[in-house]
């Protein structure tokens, strides 16, 4: 993408710092003063629910938007539903430019156990840059402790990979603040997660997680993929 980033390097280096203790919340608030043309990710997981609580209750118009792969779980398509009845958003859809039957004509069926690179190219990434084509920044539910790939995010970042900036508000929470949050605010959320899918993504390459097993251990399982490719 080529476009100028609304801040300097050393611009989000500084309020990164600055915005390092704050709350979700205050993070938000900046985050949605200072660009207009800003819109939060949302794939409706434990994160992303939360967040849209709180972006709607500081700007209730505020953009949010999410992909459809055509392979969420059902349980996923119904959440929307309870979060369109719940928030009235500004919610926007994206969706792959293939359909399914399309994807399998030209690459073949079950691409996402042949190639779930490609899969996720087609289905999340394509849409994603649709996306963030036009905005100056995006907010994101990536927290630290998701993963190692994760484990050095800012509340506020250069995003090299979309040539955006991106704000992570819930970087430094853990997942017992996120469930707090959900509790205390009665934010509808995916039932899967009480049987077993702390990260949820699309059927074919999810599944619930044993005890003991990595959180992210249930996405793309058997392989050696670890992120669909929406953060570097």
């Amino acid at each position: 993408m080529s476009k100028n980033l609304q801040l300097s390097a050393e611009e989000v280096a500084q309020l990164n710092a600055q915005l390092l203790n704050q709350t979700p919340q205050e993070i938000l608030a900046v985050a949605l003063a200072r660009f207009d043309n800003i819109s939060l990710a949302c794939s409706f997981g434990a994160e992303d629910v939360a967040l849209v609580d709180m972006v709607t209750k500081i700007k209730p118009d505020a953009q949010i938007f999410y992909l459809d792969t055509d392979v969420l779980f059902q349980e996923t398509y119904d959440l929307i539903d309870r979060i369109v009845d719940r928030y009235s958003p500004n919610l926007i859809k994206y969706s792959p430019l293939l359909t399914l039957e399309e994807q399998a004509e030209q690459k073949g069926d079950a691409l996402w156990s042949t190639a779930p690179d490609q899969c996720c190219g087609i289905r999340k990434v394509d849409p994603l840059v649709r996306a963030l084509t036009p905005l100056e920044a995006w907010i994101t539910g990536i927290r630290r402790e998701q993963a190692p790939t994760r484990a050095n995010a800012g509340v506020i970042e250069v995003d090299g990979k979309f040539n955006l900036i991106k704000f992570n508000p819930l970087a430094l929470w853990t997942e017992k603040d996120v469930w707090n949050y959900i509790v205390t605010n009665n934010v509808p959320y995916n039932p899967l997660h009480d049987q077993g899918y702390p990260s949820i993504g699309c059927t074919h390459c999810t599944r619930a997680v044993k005890p003991g097993e990595d959180p992210r251990a249930g996405r793309w399982s058997g392989t050696d993929k670890t992120e669909c490719g929406l953060h570097k």
